[in-house]
């Protein structure tokens, strides 16, 4: 009966859980841009804009990076140089790194980076490359030859191929060039300072080890050995115009511009590049990558106010050069000035061909993530995503809906400057008539860059081309050229990247990323969406983006760690979705509830995991006996799920392989580092203690004999005692019930078939956790069996003499 018990509490749990993964999937929608549209709209001869130029708008891409010791420099440079490279007016591009260690490595290798792209842009023009990651490009399996028509391709490739490979060279060598020039640079200042004091009677005090650049001066951010106003977290604003910004008008190269290349009839220009690193000091709570990500927002505006902003991360570059202007198409078309922002799905390379964590994901990216494009949109997932910058500086949408009725079933059309009655009143709050009222105490006092939120807002909007658009502008209206960077200019973005620019603000509580939550990318969207803003899902035909992901276990479960213990803390906060406002969907709500109470289920999967080992244990069943209706019911059931899950891998395009990854490291993650999550959670709401991460390695393990050796890495972790103990107490259930049957003058089959199955199902599901201990191709010690075997055996045999087998068996009510 216990048991029956057990399972009947963990059954109305996952089937609460179940109810809200599937509820959003209702809707789900597929969705096609058409480039073509956008080119014969924006950049074509028109009465309006007689030369042809561009009229689409500017975009602000940021890549962020923290460490260059765990996020590799070349990585990095080669992120950079995607996107570059990206076919989007030249002119209206402009590319910000936030590198929020301050480390004069990831500055020089930017450097080197700018350097390399001034002849591996304009090859990329010339030859159409795909993609325009160098190392991706050079790497890729297939003729490179395919499709190109030019005579000297092969010529320009093989030039291009060795300057890369100098390039690689010099990048690789960065770290020890930065060291033997800091020694060398720091001997001589010592020697400096022993002749200064031999020539004078005051002792001087000693020079200290700097960090030095190339041209011979101190490198403001940190340093090699950490000193005052030069270390990690100390340290001054850094801004550094890398690339200036491009002639407004077409430049074409010359024949004579390069020994090896020719760049005739070919656009040479870059676009604008700019290095930053905000300020730093004790004392100061820093806020991690949202206190970056809204440095960069803060900065961009100043220097360049482009109306919609790209996000990426170091290692995830341009795959397919044509996808920023498939976002544009969604963003530029009739309604579009309603969607906050255009998510990308995350795809991965670098993963083992098994893909043995379901480091892909495609069950949530192409699953999940497609059918919320149905209803109000995606959520935010970190990366990969084109914002609209006055939605992320806490605006309202135009013509906001909010839905009444038990399941939301009326659209109440609302007025956006109303101020709502409901206990949500602040975060709906617009900003009042008299915008210069309240601006300052609402995004900082920086003058320059309020004048620019009006004009960002402006110049994001759809073409009034039709008397449908009800909040558009005029054609041609973008066609003028941008004013050069001056010194104000540059100065005041340094003001607005300081470490106190945000005192006494709402910055990261209403504006810009969202404070408060390690998976501040979640909460950020949720706010959004709670405000009526919608999202788009872009899929493209091609890959939008790639990227890597961990592929070793560790680092894997501390990933999924990171994002679970992030839902705990939403489920405790004030973003949960139990308390959203009237502008959420009804089915958008469930969404994101889910998102806050997944981790829980952790408790309850475990608990059912240990269920078939009690049964074998016990010598019980979880029901009296297996009847017909029994196994008619449960053949019920899990032929419908079947049907279901059949259904979902039909319209979204997942693997049954895929699928069925996607399940077992649901398990394996549940009972590990979803429990983890929990408790952490639940310390921090309970003790208020904080919870810290560290940054996860991008950088694989380097074995030129095996890309994936890092997949057979071992690190231990606490992470692994649940799923350890989980499998051990399985086999030694499924031995005690063998044995107890052996020994048993009446065996009880159908209890030991009963238990042993359910046992033998959870065991399945913990497979790719075993084999990731067994180590490289499996090769387990065989004193590992050795031990295995005589353990079970001994702990079979104490079971039976503690417990000896019933061999009083029931028959309708008779006890024989």
């Amino acid at each position: 009966m216990w048991l029956w018990g057990i399972s009947i509490v963990c059954e109305y749990w996952f089937a609460l859980s179940w109810l809200l993964d599937q509820m959003p999937k209702l809707n789900p929608i597929n969705r096609a841009a058409d480039l073509a549209a956008l080119r014969e709209k924006f950049e074509s001869k028109t009465p309006s804009n007689p030369t042809g130029r561009s009229d689409l708008p500017g975009l602000d891409v940021f890549i962020s990076t923290a460490d260059p010791y765990k996020e590799p420099p070349l990585v990095t440079a080669n992120t950079l140089l995607s996107i570059l490279a990206t076919d989007y007016p030249v002119e209206k591009l402009f590319v910000y790194i936030s590198d929020d260690g301050g480390a004069l490595l990831t500055f020089e290798a930017m450097a080197e980076a700018c350097a390399y792209a001034k002849v591996w842009v304009p090859f990329c023009r010339k030859h159409s490359i795909e993609p325009r990651n160098p190392e991706a490009y050079f790497t890729q399996k297939g003729d490179p030859t395919k499709g190109k028509k030019r005579p000297d391709f092969v010529k320009d490739r093989r030039w291009i191929k060795r300057e890369y490979d100098e390039y690689k060279v010099r990048i690789n060598d960065l770290p020890e060039a930065i060291k033997r020039r800091a020694k060398a640079m720091n001997a001589h200042e010592r020697k400096i300072a022993r002749e200064t004091a031999a020539a004078s009677s005051d002792a001087a005090p000693p020079p200290v080890k700097a960090t030095w650049m190339a041209d011979g001066t101190h490198w403001p951010g940190t340093w090699l050995d950490s000193a005052p106003d030069h270390g990690k977290g100390d340290h001054a604003s850094i801004i550094q115009v890398m690339i200036k910004n491009p002639h407004h008008d077409v430049v074409y190269g010359d024949a004579d511009d390069h020994a090896y290349l020719d760049f005739t009839n070919v656009d040479v220009r870059i676009p604008m590049f700019v290095y930053l690193s905000r300020e730093k000091r004790p004392g100061y709570d820093h806020n991690k990558k949202a206190g970056a990500m809204n440095a960069m927002v803060r900065a961009s505006a100043v220097l360049s106010n482009g109306p919609f902003m790209l996000n990426f991360d170091c290692d995830h570059y341009v795959y397919n050069c044509q996808a920023i202007r498939e976002a544009m198409c969604y963003m530029l078309d009739r309604g579009g000035d309603r969607i906050c922002y255009i998510q990308f799905p995350q795809r991965f390379e670098g993963i083992d061909p098994s893909d043995r964590y379901a480091n892909h994901n495609t069950v949530f990216f192409d699953g999940n993530m497609r059918a919320l494009d149905g209803l109000q949109g995606p959520m935010y997932v970190g990366t990969g995503c084109l914002f609209r910058r006055y939605a992320i500086y806490g605006f309202n949408p135009p013509r906001a809906v909010e839905y009444h009725g038990l399941v939301g079933q009326t659209r109440v059309p609302i007025d956006p400057h109303a101020r709502s009655g409901d206990g949500i009143a602040d975060e709906l709050r617009p900003l009042s008539d008299h915008p210069d009222h309240e601006a300052p105490q609402r995004f900082g006092k920086s003058k320059m860059f309020i004048e620019s939120i009006a004009v960002a807002e402006y110049q994001g909007r759809p073409l009034a081309d039709h008397p449908s658009v009800r909040n558009g502008r005029p054609a041609g209206a973008l066609l003028m050229p941008r004013p050069p960077l001056d010194a104000a200019t540059v100065a005041e973005a340094v003001s607005v990247i300081s470490c106190w620019y945000e005192d006494n603000t709402e910055w990261g509580l209403r504006v810009g990323w969202i404070y408060g939550s390690v998976t501040e990318d979640v909460v950020t969207g949720y706010r959004m969406h709670n405000r009526g803003w919608r999202s788009v899902y872009c899929i493209t035909k091609r890959d939008a983006f790639r990227g890597t992901a961990p592929i070793n276990l560790t680092d894997r479960l501390h990933q999924v760690l990171r994002w679970a213990t992030g839902s705990v803390e939403i489920f405790f906060s004030k973003n949960n979705a139990m308390l959203a406002s009237r502008r959420l969907m009804f089915l958008q709500r469930m969404s994101y509830i889910n998102v806050g109470i997944y981790p829980f289920t952790s408790l309850f999967l475990i608990m059912y995991c240990l269920l078939p080992a009690l049964s074998l244990f016990s010598g019980q069943f979880i029901v009296a006996t297996l009847d017909p209706t029994f196994l008619c019911y449960l053949l019920l059931i899990t032929v419908t799920l079947v049907l279901l899950c059949l259904l979902e891998v039909k319209w979204s395009g997942i693997g049954l392989e895929e699928w069925w990854r996607n399940e077992q490291f649901w398990v394996i993650g549940g009972t590990s580092a979803h429990l983890a999550a929990v408790l952490q959670g639940l310390l921090k709401v309970a003790a208020g203690i904080e919870i810290s991460f560290t940054l996860t390695a991008k950088a694989a393990a380097e074995d030129d004999d095996d890309p994936f050796a890092e997949l057979y890495l071992i690190k231990w972790t606490s992470l692994f005692i649940p799923p350890l103990a989980i499998i051990g107490i399985n086999i030694i259930a499924m031995v005690v019930g063998v044995s107890r049957c052996v020994y048993a003058e009446i065996p009880q089959y159908s209890k030991l078939l009963g238990g042993g199955f359910f046992s033998f199902w959870v065991l399945a599901h913990y497979y790719p956790f075993a084999k990731g201990l067994m180590g490289r191709r499996g090769r387990t010690p065989t004193i590992v069996y050795v031990w295995a075997g005589l353990i079970s055996i001994t702990v079979s045999l104490l079971w039976i003499t503690i417990s000896p087998p019933d061999d009083r068996v029931s028959q309708s009510g008779i006890e024989v």
